[in-house]
Formats: structure tokens, C-alpha cells, sequence
């Protein structure tokens, strides 16, 4: 295998010089680029990432640790992220916790040893939960994608769902519907509770009164929006809508509904949240709350990339707007 010294004899050059050309780290006239460059090339010369890292302390490597889900709002996220992330010439490591804090805990340190140049958490069972190991990389900057309150420094990103649950019932008051159901995911989790406190004040906007038997937690999950809508359909009436806090659970709704022959949306009307990609192509087109996925990964990369330049800076909160998706769920009612 090649190495510097031999590039920088056939170059007539010196080691260092070499160096400078193939890190870039230093002015180096044109045509003395030019022969080394020519040198590397004709001695098909690959220079050691290992090596490098080691001298610029920095592996061009990003770390993402993430909760495994069959929902594929998180596969649009990371699609943004590893896009990001090959776009700026870092590599991109993803662990999956699969709920498990003893597992979570083992991957955090996973990416910590392999020196990753920065970490990316995307992880619900992080909230509350004070990690020493950071203090113990004080150096790695970390971006956390909208979990809550956390226990260690970072940069956030946070989708705003206090107001995307706001906008979604909005609509459904503004399509003349006052017996409006909610399909909630678990009340523990930050996003969750903030899309029900937006729907609450929608409804209480409006002075609509709240029926506690079209209110049900369930759990982000297909499976629950499934199980929600039956007990919803148990207690007799069904509302004439009801916002489903993600898609995923709007997709259970969906099930259910055909099997008891309630149809959609002429007997009840539904709004989702995140915008997957399947949602337009469910039946019907499911009306939902636009996330930007993409753009929510791609921004945890570019917030890493600037503390990486500007350690000292203050940690930022970036706030991503939901919008509204109309397709043909939700039936407009007349006043």
C-alpha cells in the first residue's frame, strides 16, 4: 500500500508537503498540487480515515440512537438525517434502544467509545432520565428531537404540537362538526400531551363541551387506534369527528370502522398527524397534520455541524410549524 513517503518521492516533494495537499490543511501552490495529486493517483493511494481521525480528532462520523417502530414517521426522519449527513461527508451510525433502557444505556456508551463526532437522540424513554456519561464527554455535542425536558445539555428540535393539535380540531369546528372525539397517544409523552392540550383549546375556543366516553390514550401504534375506535363505538354514540394524534392510529381507526360498516367520512370524519407518506394513499385520503420529517432531520445535522464550529454558543431550541393537509376524510357539514 502507498504511502506519503512514496507519493513525496515521485513528487520530489516532502512528506509534509504531501500532507498539506491531501488534507488540505495548508496553501499549496498550484502546480505543486497538481504533481502530487498526479503522484497519489498513479500510486492508487488511499488515504487512512483512521489515521486522520485520530490527527484532526474527528471521525466525520455522527452517532443517532433511536427507538424501533413500525411507524415510518421515524424512517422519514432518519432518510433526512443519513441524506444530511452524506451531503455534508459524515458517516451515520443508528442504534435502535427497542424501548429498552438497559439497551439504550449500552448503545449510548457504544457510540461514545467509537468517538463519534456528535449524537443525535431520537428516543422517548430519554425524558427525565440523567445520563453521567455525558459529563464525561463534555465535548460531544448532543441534538435531542423533540422528547421533553432532559437532564443533560443540548440542542433541541422540537415539532410545535401544541399547535398542530390546535389546528387539526380548528379544522374539524371550522367543518361544522361539534361532537369531536379524540384519539390521543400515551399522556406521558411530551408530544402526545401537547397535541390533546391543542385540541382542548380548539374545543374550548369554540365552546364546545368535551364528552370524556369519544376520549381515549392509546399508544401511537396501528394496534391502538384499532383497539380506541371499539371502545369509542362500546359506549353507544360516536361523535361526528375525531382527531387520531398520529397517522399510524388513524390507519387502526380506519379498520375498525369498515368492520362495524361505518363509513368514512360520511358517518364519521377523521384528521391524523404526521403527514406519512402513506396517508394520502390510504382510503380515503387520510386529512392529516403535515410534520416536516425531512427537514427535521436535516436540521438536527446542520444544529451538530454548528456547535462542532461554535462549542461555546448557548444551547439553541429550533421549532419546526406543523400545517394543515386537506384530502378526503373530514366532511364538511353545514351550518
Amino acid at each position: 500500500m502507498a504511502t506519503m513517503k512514496d507519493i513525496a518521492r515521485l513528487a520530489g516533494v516532502s512528506t509534509s508537503t504531501v500532507s498539506h495537499v491531501i488534507n488540505s490543511s495548508r496553501y499549496v501552490s498550484e502546480e505543486i498540487s497538481e504533481r502530487v495529486n498526479k503522484a497519489a493517483k498513479e500510486l492508487n493511494y488511499t488515504p487512512s480515515a483512521l489515521a486522520r481521525s485520530f490527527k484532526m480528532n474527528r471521525t466525520k462520523t455522527f452517532g443517532m440512537l433511536m427507538t424501533t417502530s413500525t411507524n415510518p414517521f421515524f424512517g422519514e426522519v432518519v432518510k433526512g438525517v443519513e441524506r444530511s449527513c452524506y451531503q455534508q461527508g459524515y458517516n451515520l451510525i443508528v442504534c435502535n434502544t427497542e424501548g429498552d433502557q438497559v439497551r439504550m444505556k449500552a448503545s449510548i456508551n457504544t457510540l461514545l467509545q467509537k468517538r463519534v463526532d456528535g449524537l443525535i437522540l431520537m428516543c422517548s424513554s430519554l425524558v427525565g432520565e440523567r445520563f453521567d456519561i455525558f459529563e464525561q464527554y463534555p465535548d460531544i455535542p448532543i441534538v435531542v428531537m423533540d422528547w421533553g425536558p432532559m437532564h443533560f445539555t443540548s440542542d433541541k428540535i422540537q415539532d410545535n404540537s401544541l399547535r398542530g393539535g390546535y389546528l387539526a380540531a380548528k379544522y374539524l369546528v371550522e367543518s361544522g362538526h361539534q361532537s369531536i372525539g379524540c384519539i390521543t397517544g400515551p399522556l406521558n409523552l411530551y408530544q402526545a400531551q401537547m397535541r390533546y392540550e391543542g385540541y382542548k383549546r380548539a374545543l374550548n375556543e369554540a365552546n364546545l363541551s368535551f364528552n370524556g366516553d369519544w376520549i381515549v390514550e392509546s399508544d401511537f401504534n396501528c394496534e391502538g387506534g384499532y383497539q380506541a375506535f371499539n371502545t369509542i363505538y362500546s359506549k353507544g354514540t360516536l361523535p361526528s369527528a375525531i382527531f387520531v394524534c398520529n397517522d399510524m392510529m388513524a390507519m387502526g381507526v380506519i379498520n375498525a370502522a369498515n368492520e362495524k360498516g361505518i363509513r368514512i367520512p360520511e358517518d364519521v370524519s377523521l384528521i391524523g398527524y404526521d403527514d406519512i407518506h402513506i396517508a394520502k394513499f390510504m382510503s380515503p385520503g387520510l386529512t392529516t397534520i403535515h410534520q416536516p420529517k425531512y427537514r427535521l432531520g436535516q436540521s438536527a445535522v446542520e444544529m451538530l455541524l454548528k456547535r462542532l464550529e461554535d462549542p461555546s454558543r448557548d444551547a439553541h431550541v429550533v421549532q419546526l410549524e406543523p400545517t394543515l393537509v386537506e384530502r378526503s376524510s373530514v366532511k364538511k357539514i353545514s351550518q
